[in-house]
């Protein structure tokens, strides 16, 4: 079980951008690490997530405009989110899962999954 903390949400202008943070409470890589949203009336949606070789994969809506990193010696993962649309309206959620095994497979984000509280995005056209 690992907390996980996030901030940095806000209220922009179309074309704006926003740095998101998520503190993480244990060693972050020993997870594999994911951000998420959830905008009214849609499913969740994986934005960003970590591979098993250590990549990140985004969400195609999202490909060229948002980049996810983390700083180890920090435990914190980031998104930086830039030229903002009205569409990226959600909250976002991080979320971490135990790497599996040997070579650190990634597993899917499901039942063994940590999720923080969330943190708004808004943003306005």
């Amino acid at each position: 079980l690992v907390q996980l903390v996030e901030s940095g949400g806000g209220t922009v202008q179309s074309g704006g951008s926003l740095r998101l943070s998520c503190v993480v409470s244990g060693y972050i890589d020993r997870y594999c690490m994911g951000w998420f949203r959830r905008a009214p009336g849609k499913e969740r949606e994986g934005v960003a997530q970590t591979e098993d070789d250590g990549s990140t994969t985004y969400v195609d809506i999202v490909k060229g405009r948002f980049t996810m990193s983390q700083d180890n010696a920090k435990n914190t993962l980031f998104l930086q989110m830039n030229n903002l649309t009205p569409e990226d309206t959600a909250p976002y959620y991080c979320a971490a899962v135990p790497k599996v095994g040997r070579y650190g497979v990634c597993p899917a984000f499901g039942a063994n999954a940590d999720w923080g509280q969330g943190t708004q995005v808004n943003v306005l056209s």
